[in-house]
């Protein structure tokens, strides 16, 4: 058994926060050293493991990292991880990003911290929405534009942004792959008396309902006949297990901007 990584979480206080100090706590391969919410948050000062469910773990909740860590996991809200990034990066942490709807501002200021240490940004840290991402890619390269596509991504009632970052993170691959971009193919929704579907076009579309933790599903459909390819998660420790699996894959790797397809060798 080797070194345990050291990790921190950011937005510790979170469902997702939360899940990975009680998994992570689990795991010989990971140590919690750090736990990282909002300054102000109610909850600063208590022990991270006995909010988790797991007992205490003689790690507090505080507004800052205080620790030193391997890799600070970040599942948060894009303006936290936009302050925090700087100050991890400066304690020689890598970053490890799960949060969505960073700005196009946030990734130029993500490359410019790949430039001192490793960081790995993903909308989804599944590795099952992983292999989905690189067979979507496969299928729409292969089939052309005599195939229609749709994405449809269902998520719980609380989810914020739409579309989800990982239906974005689905079209942007597809584009890469087919050499085209998401500004010129994407359409979100339709709504009116004439709206035709145009060759090329990849429709991306948004359902929130009940507690669903993640369902995402591509169909590529023409005359005749449809393909679909689909995944759904059916608890969020699917994204924990992820991440953590992750985390150490990402604590020995020099300085670079990485992906969950560099990670599982795609």
């Amino acid at each position: 058994m080797g070194v345990a990584t050291r990790i921190a979480i950011h937005g510790a206080a979170g469902r997702m926060g939360l899940r990975l100090v009680a998994l992570g706590h689990e795991s010989d391969a990971i140590q919690v050293v750090g736990a990282i919410d909002s300054p102000g948050h109610p909850q600063l000062g208590c022990d991270v493991g006995t909010l988790a469910g797991v007992g205490a773990m003689s790690v507090p909740l505080e507004d800052s990292l205080a620790a030193p860590a391997d890799v600070v996991i970040d599942f948060s809200v894009p303006a936290a991880t936009r302050s925090g990034v700087p100050q991890w990066v400066k304690a020689g942490s890598r970053i490890l990003i799960g949060t969505t709807g960073l700005t196009a501002e946030d990734q130029v200021l993500l490359d410019e911290m790949a430039q001192q240490v490793a960081v790995l940004q993903a909308a989804n840290m599944s590795l099952g929405v992983n292999v989905l991402l690189a067979l979507s890619a496969q299928v729409a390269q292969q089939l052309g534009d005599d195939y229609d596509i749709e994405i449809v991504e269902s998520h719980h009632r609380f989810k914020q942004d739409a579309p989800s970052g990982t239906a974005l993170a689905l079209a942007e691959s597809i584009c890469g792959a087919t050499g085209k971009s998401v500004e010129q193919t994407a359409v979100y929704g339709r709504h009116g008396d004439q709206v035709p579907r145009s060759v090329g076009q990849i429709g991306i579309h948004a359902i929130r309902s009940g507690d669903l933790a993640g369902r995402h599903t591509v169909s590529f459909g023409t005359l005749g006949e449809e393909l679909q390819l689909s995944h759904t998660a059916t608890t969020r420790d699917v994204f924990v297990h992820g991440a953590l699996r992750t985390a150490v894959w990402l604590a020995s790797k020099p300085a670079g901007r990485y992906t969950m397809r560099d990670m599982l060798g795609l």
